[in-house]
């Protein structure tokens, strides 16, 4: 039986300690020859705590065995070696085969492992970006960017719906403008929307994505395909956005009842990542961020114009169109072209102020066509929501001007009843005059307003509005325990006499 490590030990310290192999055999409880193997392993400058691997059978044909390995580049079969190995006469078990097939993969690995060299990183030089599945949201599917600044290990992480090129160079302009500048290289995926092709191992970038890099100021780079090594700290991000945004049975995160919380649950990620100290540099990358971002370019005022989205002229009714539905904006827009894109679950008006800048329009909620979205306070001159402009009042005669004189009453009395189809509107509106000669005109107005709200248009109705408000306030009693209106019993006290 082989001799443990605290073994072995003990039977060499007992031979330094007595110097005679009896001896130690007698303190350490083993035979005098497994004292003077280890001695003679020592004594030889093996080290003695290596078990030595007695011969196999296999070893005979070890050289066939690497010969096999090498040709198949260390995919083939144990179990077909075998089979080779017994029709050239071995005789052994396949289970010592097995073992002898794995260590020669293994050595065949160790000649032919790729190796790297520790990637240190500048500040300011680069960032990277890789794309992430989403959770599921009202039977949709989303998408998370993910970048990471290389040096300050910093992290941005925002949600989408789609992949496709314009939300790309809206997230690079959102991306770069959180970070508060621009690198010298960004890394990107070799996905079609930015790499179109590739001829001869050389990738095609997609001209809008050149343009936007030169607008920033930036080289945009394309990794390798199917090396991740070159980008793996945004496959990190990428992991780590996954594991703590998804819902699954490990994280037992509860579904997104909309868009916004993912939106929210991002930002929260993003706070917790880049404030807790990174386990590479000791620091948090959100300190580190404010030392990279003097390294960084500056940032143009205005993002790429592919950024701001699809391109749209304010119609005459204060419309832009998007997927077939109209959404309205403020006035003063009409003829102008502004830029429309949705994000998220809403639709981002944006157009030039009177100085010239970019300016945020308009936000509306996405909507589907057969809903459009319009706002009240975007048509001023059409209260409610009617289309039909409410004409102004224009008094041609001075009887029809002296019964405006009287208030905002009378105009609400007269637009009521001529809505209401009042006869003898002109006979009423003298009369209502004459009453406001003898009553005055704040109580007249304040009876018209009171007869256009109840719909009282009769001929006396004025009048008898009138006298209603001129009455006196009513004082009401309250009963209490002094007074009943019981009968009482007084009137029986003379019963008798």
């Amino acid at each position: 039986m082989a001799k443990t490590n605290q073994e072995i030990m003990e039977i060499l310290e007992a031979f330094d300690l007595t110097r005679s192999v009896w001896s130690a055999a007698q303190l350490a409880g083993c035979d005098p020859k497994t004292v003077e193997h280890y001695l003679e392993r020592r004594a030889a400058g093996y080290d003695p705590y290596r078990r030595v691997r007695r011969p196999r059978l296999v070893d005979l044909y070890a050289e066939k065995i690497e010969e096999l390995v090498d040709h198949s580049h260390a995919k083939v079969r144990a179990d077909v070696i075998y089979d080779r190995l017994v029709a050239m006469g071995f005789s052994g078990d396949e289970r010592t085969v097995r073992r002898a097939v794995a260590e020669a993969k293994a050595q065949y690995r160790n000649g032919h492992r790729r190796t790297y060299r520790p990637w240190i990183p500048e500040p300011g030089m680069w960032l990277q970006h890789d794309w992430g599945w989403g959770p599921v949201i009202d039977l949709r599917q989303t998408y998370l960017f993910c970048a990471w600044l290389a040096w300050s290990r910093c992290r941005v992480i925002i949600p989408t719906w789609d992949r496709t090129l314009g939300t790309v160079l809206t997230c690079m302009d959102n991306t770069l403008r959180r970070l508060g500048g621009a690198p010298t290289y960004w890394l990107t995926d070799n996905e079609r929307t930015l790499t179109t092709d590739r001829v001869a191992g050389v990738p095609v970038r997609h001209p809008d994505l050149v343009a936007a890099g030169r607008h920033y100021g930036l080289k945009v780079e394309t990794c390798v395909p199917y090396d991740p090594e070159t980008k793996g700290g945004s496959e990190a991000t990428v992991r780590v956005a996954k594991a703590d945004l998804v819902p699954t049975e490990a994280n037992l995160l509860p579904a997104y009842g909309n868009f916004k919380e993912l939106v929210v649950a991002c930002e929260a990620q993003m706070v917790t990542v880049n404030e807790r100290a990174h386990r590479e540099t000791r620091r948090p990358p959100v300190e580190m961020l404010a030392e990279e971002q003097q390294h960084l370019h500056a940032l143009p005022l205005e993002p790429y114009a592919a950024a701001l989205g699809d391109t749209r002229t304010v119609r005459e009714d204060q419309t832009v169109r998007l997927g077939d539905v109209p959404y309205s904006t403020p006035p003063g827009h009409v003829g102008q072209e502004v830029w429309v894109r949705v994000e998220g679950e809403e639709v981002v008006v944006v157009g030039r102020d009177r100085s010239g800048f970019l300016v945020e329009v308009i936000r509306h909620e996405l909507s589907t066509p057969g809903r459009p979205r319009i706002l009240d306070e975007h048509y001023p001159d059409h209260p409610n929501g009617r289309g039909i402009k409410q004409p102004k009042l224009r008094p041609r005669t001075a009887a029809e001007q002296a019964f405006l004189d009287i208030g905002t009453g009378a105009e609400r009395w007269l637009r009521t009843a001529a809505a209401a189809g009042v006869s003898r509107i002109r006979n009423k509106m003298s009369r209502a005059v004459e009453l406001s000669a003898l009553c005055g005109r704040e109580r007249v107005d304040h009876a018209l307003a009171l007869a256009a709200e109840s719909e009282r248009f009769g001929d006396k109705d004025l009048a008898s509005i009138l006298e209603h408000v001129n009455r006196p306030p009513l004082h009401l009693l309250t009963a209490d325990e002094r007074f009943s209106t019981q009968p009482g019993t007084s009137a029986w006290k003379e019963f008798g006499k």
